[in-house]
């Protein structure tokens, strides 16, 4: 397969970005639009300098370093045909284990007007119930006790803004790429509800110099796992050691807040708006939870891949009927949107053969999933009346999943909560059904008050334990 390159001399690119978390969702969506963009020779000063902060980078840091920083992105077309790209926009790279000054020196640097995150959703440090940052956490109690040596997201990006502060460097736009739900307000309350705590007179200057425009990002781009990296060489004729690959859908809409700037990414398809909360709720609420309720029910009936469990009419029925009666109702759409197009589009990217996304991927870190993806249009539902059975039926299987560990066929399999409190632990453990909705994930409503709700609930916790996930599937479809 031919391999596409940049169009740009990458020793006049200069940087204009500090991004943190260079994980695949970065690579497959922001550094591919920014790619695109500085082809334009206009645009050159908008390169990316990549900061990774976490011990497990390691082994990406190095691949990528070895690499010059460049590697190959596989778009996997719905129709069977793949587009590789080779990227060049990540012009520089640091790991803060390595190389922590590197990365304040950037945040401070004039010439960085943009700061980018992909921290994921846990990673904000939002406490689920009360909407507040987590002050006691132990990696901010170190950085607000020594400032100088940070160790977390919040900690660097104070000490750099310290000292762009003090050299006179400008104002700077800090824009969230997580998936959240006004991620931008969210990342403005973690990072001044730390700087408050550490340095007022910073946080001072940061009510005057700082911008946190929210955006909604969509492209689903699986983890590339060992067997991915020998199939994509062989298959593109490349030895990339850090190879990403994507579907071919990509979406970026980004409110217009930008205090110090911005690249023209207009020009290569990203939306500027006022208000991105349309977008926002549409995405959010139909692939993020769509993924989610998916994600659980496939998994203990022993899919392992969404492809897979796409080609299982009951589960496509299952999902556009969430879609249709549960999640459609309560999501305002764009004007510029076909609400049923995009719906069946999504059906579309989830049966898609050449991403075969992994469903282990899709049930990671439900903790921090369930109070921004399901939360709030549940809430809504229990409001209104309005049938609960399949929402009750996702609650039910991640029970399920989170305790007996063990799908439909017998296999057993290991699962990943890194925000999973030891109060989560006992009451997954509890024998008792109602315990488990006192789960940290589900904080944002008392579910024991809903009757409704919960006599749904017990019901299918009943039946999933003892006929199997896809056989009370069947039942209430």
């Amino acid at each position: 397969m031919d391999v596409f390159s940049y169009n740009y001399d990458r020793k006049q690119i200069k940087s204009g970005i500090l991004h943190i978390g260079v994980g695949n969702f970065h690579r497959a969506h922001e550094e591919f639009f920014t790619n695109k963009l500085l082809e334009y020779p206009d645009q050159q000063h908008w390169g990316i300098h990549g900061a990774m902060l976490l011990p497990t980078d390691e082994h990406l840091y190095k691949s990528l370093i070895k690499q010059d920083n460049e590697y190959t992105l596989t778009v996997c077309g719905r129709n069977g045909q793949d587009k590789t790209y080779r990227i060049g926009s990540l012009v520089s790279l640091d790991w803060s284990l390595e190389n922590p000054e590197n990365i304040l020196s950037a945040i401070a640097d004039k010439d960085i007007r943009i700061i980018t995150l992909t921290i994921t959703e846990g990673g904000y440090n939002i406490e689920k119930s009360t909407g507040e940052f987590i002050l006691n956490d132990e990696g901010v109690r170190h950085d607000l006790q020594n400032p100088h040596t940070p160790k977390t997201t919040f900690g660097y990006v104070a000490e750099g803004l310290r000292r762009r502060k003090s050299a006179g460097n400008g104002a700077v736009t800090i824009l969230s790429c997580d998936n959240l739900q006004h991620n931008g307000d969210t990342a403005r309350k973690s990072f001044m509800s730390f700087v408050k705590a550490q340095d007022t007179k910073l946080a001072a200057w940061m009510e005057e110099n700082v911008t946190f425009p929210n955006s909604m990002v969509d492209r689903i781009t699986p983890a590339t796992r060992p067997d991915d990296v020998v199939r994509l060489n062989t298959k593109n004729g490349t030895n990339d050691e850090a190879p990403v690959y994507c579907e071919d859908f990509i979406q970026w809409v980004i409110e217009d807040k930008f205090i110090a700037g911005r690249p023209a990414w207009e020009r290569v398809g990203v939306e500027f708006t006022d208000d991105v909360t349309a977008y926002e709720n549409m995405k959010l609420s139909l692939l993020n939870a769509s993924h989610t309720l998916l994600s659980y029910p496939s998994f203990l009936a022993g899919y392992r891949k969404v492809d897979d469990a796409m080609r299982d009419e009951r589960i496509v029925r299952f999902v556009r009927t969430f879609m249709d009666i549960d999640i459609t109702p309560y999501v305002p759409t764009p004007s510029n949107i076909d609400l049923d197009l995009y719906k069946q589009t999504l059906i579309e990217r989830f049966g898609n053969r050449s991403v075969s996304d992994q469903i282990a991927r899709l049930c990671f870190d439900g903790i921090s999933k369930f109070p921004i993806y399901v939360m709030p249009n549940l809430i809504k539902m229990i409001q209104d009346d309005a049938d609960l059975t399949r929402v009750a039926y996702l609650i039910a299987a991640y029970r399920h999943y989170l305790k007996y560990r063990t799908d439909d066929k017998g296999n057993s399999f290991e699962i990943a909560e890194p925000w999973m409190t030891q109060k989560d632990v006992n009451l997954i453990d509890s024998h008792e059904p109602t315990d488990f909705l006192s789960l940290s994930a589900f904080r944002s409503t008392d579910l024991m008050a809903a009757d409704a709700f919960l006599k749904s609930y017990l019901t299918m916790v009943d039946a999933i334990k003892s006929n199997g996930a896809m056989s009370v599937l069947e039942s209430i479809l």
